[in-house]
């Protein structure tokens, strides 16, 4: 039971890699809370994870805003009684070239993406202070160190690089309070966000066709992202921060 009485706050908590995390975790023994947009996909999220009710809550809001990391945490406290890991999972994801982004479209990518996770764990580290220490791990991308053509995302990947950087830096400033902060940095995973821009038909077929972009030959599913997640979070990883995780398949080790 590596997460017995720890308490987690996992945003982008009602479906795909936040979810499958949420749900290993209450699993080995922690308590949950779960954020994001959607307050009836995340009721219906803690509802499969803990049917009682007992060790998962539930907390909508946008996390581009920095009150919902200050009231994702304030609920933590005070339904669990503070806050020990912050999976900081949100995200957006729609591929689009350059020449056509708009102003809003690059600054939706920003505000969900870096703004969301720096202040979330602002609030969030402040939380583990007052516990004597904790872990952060962010979920990143291997969109922010690799451009793939066939998915053109550069507002999305500079969003991302920035999150690789909060990493380094927030894992030298939180040390001394015995916080550590990693990430992991995905390639394609199978969840629910391509259908997001895409119908069924299509993202059944484009998925199929990443397959042999990953050296090992298949997409990643949520639980292998989760597994990466937890690892980080854990006591495994005591000596371990500032890391950003690549978990990809192999694509950044190189091409077949």
């Amino acid at each position: 039971m590596r997460f017995k009485d720890r308490i987690a706050i996992v945003t982008g908590g009602g479906s795909g890699i936040g979810k499958e995390v949420a749900k290993r975790f209450v699993a080995e023994g922690g308590s949950v809370l779960l954020g994001g947009r959607d307050a009836a996909k995340l009721e219906a999220a803690a509802r499969e994870i803990d049917a009682q009710g007992q060790r998962v809550d539930t907390l909508a809001g946008d996390i581009a805003l920095p009150d919902t990391g200050r009231s994702l945490v304030h609920r933590a406290e005070h339904r669990f009684g503070g806050v020990d890991v912050l999976f900081n999972n949100a995200g957006v994801f729609r591929p689009k070239p350059f020449l056509e982004l708009s102003e809003a479209e690059y600054d939706g990518f920003l505000d969900t993406i870096l703004k969301g996770k720096f202040f979330t764990a602002q609030a969030a580290a402040r939380a583990m202070q007052r516990r004597g220490g904790g872990a952060i791990v962010q979920t990143g991308s291997m969109w922010a160190t690799q451009a793939v053509g066939a998915t053109p995302s550069s507002a999305y990947s500079a969003a991302n690089a920035g999150v690789h950087a909060l990493v380094r830096n927030l894992a030298i400033e939180l040390a001394g309070e015995g916080i550590r902060v990693n990430a992991v940095a995905p390639a394609v995973v199978e969840t629910p966000v391509y259908g997001t821009f895409m119908d069924e038909e299509q993202v059944r077929s484009t998925l199929q066709s990443f397959n042999s972009f990953h050296p090992l030959g298949r997409n990643g599913q949520p639980a292998d992202v989760a597994e990466a997640l937890l690892f980080l979070a854990s006591d495994a990883a005591a000596w371990i921060t500032g890391v950003v995780l690549p978990v990809d398949g192999g694509v950044t080790a190189g091409r077949q």
